[in-house]
């Protein structure tokens, strides 16, 4: 058996931009990508604090350090610039794998920086 475990989380990173005229996706720092372990093409969710949207779709690699995170195509009718979103990966875990399991977490601040690392969801509030 397999379980779908959190295997990358960007909380609280800030939209940059939204490009309706693009094909889609979600262009995101490739220097924040490697921090997280998500590739580019990698299917994420995105849950926006502002509006309570969830929509997934796929990532491509933004400029390194630019901090970039921009919803393309129709993703960007469900966010604006300045809105808060949380990106989310998931990865199929082998069921004698699960408890050793540990996401990478960035918490990001208003600036989109990496202001600390997570190896786990703590049981309380990060804002």
């Amino acid at each position: 058996m397999y379980r779908t475990m959190m295997k990358s989380k960007i909380h609280r990173a800030r939209v940059t931009e939204s490009n309706l005229n693009y094909v889609g996706s979600i262009t995101i720092d490739e220097d924040i990508m490697d921090a997280v372990d998500i590739l580019e093409n990698e299917k994420v969710q995105i849950v926006n604090n502002n509006n309570g949207q969830r929509f997934e779709t796929y990532v491509i690699k933004g400029p390194r350090g630019s901090n970039v995170f921009c919803l393309n195509g129709a993703a960007a009718r469900l966010v604006h610039e300045g809105d808060v979103i949380i990106v989310i990966s998931y990865a199929q875990v082998a069921e004698e794998n699960v408890r050793a399991h540990e996401p990478k977490v960035a918490i990001m601040n208003e600036n989109n920086q990496i202001v600390e690392m997570l190896d786990k969801e703590p049981a309380s509030t990060v804002l």
